[in-house]
């Protein structure tokens, strides 16, 4: 069935290039920590289409918090309810399988202790969708499930081999895992991308303004470009020299806002004397091929006359307000009392 919608792929990465801000290789994959306190755990899960996050995973329910109103794909609702049924039987009932009956057993883990489980579908050019399942115990790899195989990490030593030997045992459950992963992932990703293509695809122009940083010593300036409420993630920063690049730039992560966008710093360290004539240069698909330019412009005897007045009257009023609250709840024989 899968084979059927792989057109629909072709369809909405025309040569190739994601129309969504995803770069290759186009993956949702599912997350899920668990926190084991002496026979009691507590399960966070999560999914995500490329770095957005898409679902949420209700503990106390046991369903599928949908994020947006297109993260139900195109799955009716007797698919998500069995999506939700294999979500439980699969991951979470599976941790709790392992901590009870092989961790303690064969890892010797003391309480408290984490698990961590990751399981993705990956499309790449040319190979298709690719499934895969890992598992770590206190952030080292111990497991990990492909084409209907387990796996032992070279970290997980003689445990990783001995549970990977009994869950190959059951072949049941690695077939229905390996479904899971290389038929329902893929077609439910696919129905994520074709029903969240108008959000995936709109464009949101950055916003850029400049500002120096903590001096990095004497004589010499920190200048920051800041970029920020852009979408989607793929973005080009620079400082500039007229059109000559300045190596010395150093671009931080890319990180989200709250809405969805993102944003990110570019700064440049110089010495003062060299700071005129630069100019930060912002690239993005949402600008129309109209880089935003901003030139750098130290700040003025007068601006700095206005920002030492502005910071002066802040002081002053809350002064002000601090000596009003003061007499306020001063009594009468507030004036009497003796001077020490």
């Amino acid at each position: 069935m899968l084979f059927l919608l792989l057109p629909l792929l072709a369809a909405l990465f025309p040569g190739g290039d994601s129309e969504y801000g995803f770069e290759e290789p186009v993956s949702f994959h599912v997350i899920q920590m668990s926190s084991f306190h002496n026979h009691s755990w507590v399960h966070l899960s999560s999914g995500w289409l490329g770095e957005l996050q898409t679902h949420r995973w209700n503990s106390s329910s046991g369903t599928i918090i949908y994020l947006y109103p297109w993260s139900r794909g195109n799955f009716s609702n007797r698919e998500l309810v069995d999506l939700e049924r294999l979500f439980r039987v699969n991951f979470i009932e599976i941790q709790e399988f392992y901590t009870n009956y092989f961790m303690q057993a064969l890892y010797k883990l003391s309480y408290p202790f984490d698990l961590q489980m990751a399981a993705d579908c990956e499309w790449h050019s040319g190979k298709g969708f690719l499934g895969f399942l890992q598992l770590a115990i206190q952030g080292s790899d111990f497991l990990s499930f492909q084409n209907e195989t387990w796996s032992p990490s070279p970290e997980g030593g003689r445990e990783a081999q001995k549970v990977c030997e009994l869950n190959n045992l059951s072949q049941a459950y690695t077939q229905r895992l390996h479904k899971l992963l290389s038929d329902t992932c893929p077609r439910f990703t696919l129905g994520l991308l074709d029903a969240g293509k108008a959000h995936l695809q709109r464009r949101v122009k950055p916003e850029a303004w400049l500002s120096s940083g903590p001096s990095p010593g004497p004589g010499r300036l920190l200048l920051v470009c800041h970029v920020s409420g852009f979408y989607p993630k793929p973005v080009w920063v620079m400082w500039m020299r007229g059109e000559q690049e300045q190596q010395g730039t150093q671009r931080g992560d890319i990180l989200p806002n709250a809405d969805g966008t993102w944003h990110l710093r570019a700064t440049l360290d110089v010495a003062a004397g060299e700071a005129a004539g630069l100019a930060c240069r912002v690239k993005h698909s949402s600008l129309g091929g109209q880089d935003l330019v901003l030139h750098w412009a130290p700040p003025s005897a007068l601006g700095w006359i206005l920002s030492a007045v502005i910071v002066a009257l802040a002081l002053l009023t809350g002064l002000g307000f601090w000596f009003r609250k003061h007499w306020t709840h001063c009594e009468a024989p507030c004036s009497a009392v003796p001077l020490k």
